[in-house]
């Protein structure tokens, strides 16, 4: 009843504005659970007596189950009932954080994190919910607000995690975490209006049409394939960084480490500008222009990375590209079979984690071989590979 009065009174689009915060607060609150771990990798891997490496792992396996979560779950949005979705994943995800949090040793730990991945995607269908929501012309602007609570809760997940796991240990911050999924569980059941799936499948020919749909649209190829690539550049630098500014010249602590979650924040409060940008100009010029960014941002780490203020450039040109391109890149598939939404951002998504997950390895092994100089060319690689996808696709239709 609650709901339905809700939906009611919202106007035509059904997102009212106090709504629309509403969701970008909790994308931004769910998805903080990927993240709390990399400012305390270093922490962990003290306290299981891991090396880098190894304590890099839990990173990998929290993005290889939210690629799978999202495989598995997030097109179920697009035959289910969304709030009573969310409930549920909200319900298991508070359940896999009390699992990390009581984890003894790092078998159990690679485990945990492999399930709070997992069943962290309430953002996921938060953020197509929006579209399907909102008014035409209006879809990228609340795609952007939705996202920039995601992407704030990315950022500032390490200030909090590495303010709290220095002072109280990494454990207390899990404890945390899973109490703010039962309070955002709670709210959300209320505040959110009902929204009735768009098609009427089977879950096997659900999965099946995934296919179907990357076949159909070389758009969607291309926003996935620099989503991951722009995803594995991000990953490399957050993995690593903990591990970077223990160390010479910097000889920060954990707790310092999380504060370059803020500076990343200033990127991320670009991407309701994004949206809008979306909304009214040619996409794909804004998303090559994205791209060059992060390559800006590499040439800054590795050139002059051992500067805090080049440091600190490269961060919020790293955050304002990815996020931004990643904004950018769901308006447009958004727009290209609207009932297929959810399925439509599964694919995205899973390729954009996937290149998540490989670039968590890739930051922590490439640091435990070649140190800094190793980290960024393994970044700067994965963005010109996301370059190379963007100006292939503009060849195939200038020859077309």
């Amino acid at each position: 009843m609650i709901g339905d009065h809700a939906q009611a009174t919202q106007g035509k689009s059904g997102l009212s504005k106090g709504l629309l915060t509403l969701m970008a607060v909790a994308a931004g609150m769910a998805v903080a659970n990927l993240y709390y771990n990399q400012p305390l990798l270093a922490d962990i891997g003290r306290s299981f007596g891991a090396p880098p490496d190894e304590a890099g792992m839990i990173s990998t396996c929290t993005q290889i189950g939210y690629a799978l979560g999202m495989f598995l779950f997030v097109p179920l949005g697009d035959i289910k009932e969304r709030r009573s979705l969310i409930s549920v994943l909200l319900a298991l995800v508070c359940l896999s954080l009390i699992g990390v949090a009581a984890a003894q040793n790092l078998t159990w730990m690679y485990v945990a994190s492999f399930a709070v991945g997992m069943t962290t995607i309430v953002p996921q269908i938060l953020v197509p919910m929006a579209a399907t929501l909102s008014d035409p012309g209006e879809q990228g602007k609340a795609v952007g607000t939705v996202m920039s609570g995601l992407l704030l809760g990315i950022l500032l997940t390490r200030t909090v995690s590495g303010l709290i796991g220095g002072t109280w240990g990494w454990r207390v911050m899990y404890w945390i975490a899973a109490g703010a999924m039962l309070v955002l569980l709670a709210v959300l059941r209320i505040k959110l209006p009902p929204n009735r799936p768009e098609a009427a499948l089977s879950y096997g020919r659900l999965l099946s049409s995934m296919g179907r749909l990357v076949l159909k649209h070389a758009t969607l190829r291309e926003s996935a394939l620099i989503g991951g690539a722009n995803f594995a550049a991000f990953s490399i630098f957050w993995t690593a960084l903990s591990f970077y500014v223990e160390g010479a010249p910097y000889h920060y602590s954990s707790r310092i480490a999380g504060l370059f979650g803020l500076i990343g924040a200033a990127g991320a409060l670009g991407a309701p500008l994004v949206g809008r940008l979306a909304d009214r100009f040619r996409i794909s010029r804004l998303i090559g222009a994205l791209i060059v960014l992060n390559l800006l941002s590499y040439l800054l780490f590795g050139a002059l990375g051992g500067y805090l203020a080049a440091l600190i450039a490269g961060v919020v040109l790293l955050d304002l590209g990815v996020q931004g391109a990643q904004v950018a890149n769901q308006t447009r598939i958004y727009a290209l079979d609207p009932p297929a939404r959810s399925r439509l951002n599964t694919v995205q998504m899973v390729t954009t984690f996937l290149g998540g997950a490989l670039g968590s390895w890739l930051g922590s092994y490439a640091w435990h071989l070649w140190g800094w100089r190793g980290v960024c060319l393994a970044g700067g690689g994965s963005v010109l590979f996301g370059f190379a996808v963007w100006l292939a696709h503009r060849g195939r239709r200038a020859a077309g």
